[in-house]
């Protein structure tokens, strides 16, 4: 058994591309369009984002009903500098290491709202 991916909407398929793909460095994997709903795949090695999208409007994004979703990095503070440079995301934490996880941590905002976790595992 295996979690396959997260399905999330966004209110700008163009923002969301640039930000995951441009700036935080996953890969575009592969998208359809299904009932005027533009779905983009986006991911790493272990995983991926659903990214659904409606050019008619489809429904109001609510960030606040996620509290995060986690990506892994090679190195937070590489990935952190690379988003504020590039994408200047709404920054929630910056890079800290968290001692009792042997994590690297940092938290920033998508396009959308979403937090985003940054994670780098130090072990």
């Amino acid at each position: 058994m295996d979690v396959i991916h997260t399905a999330l909407w966004v209110s700008d398929i163009d923002r969301t591309r640039s930000f995951y793909v441009d700036a935080l460095g996953l890969e575009e994997n592969w998208s359809f369009t299904s009932d005027g709903v533009q779905n983009v795949y986006i991911g790493g090695e272990h995983g991926e984002f659903q990214f659904k999208y409606d050019p008619e409007g489809g429904p109001e994004i609510d960030a606040g009903s996620v509290a995060h979703v986690a990506v892994g990095v090679d190195s937070v503070d590489e990935t952190f500098e690379r988003l504020v440079e590039r994408a200047d995301p709404p920054v929630r934490t910056e890079p800290t290491t968290m001692d009792d996880i042997d994590r690297r941590v940092a938290f920033v905002e998508d396009p959308d709202g979403y937090v985003v976790e940054l994670v780098e595992r130090l072990d």
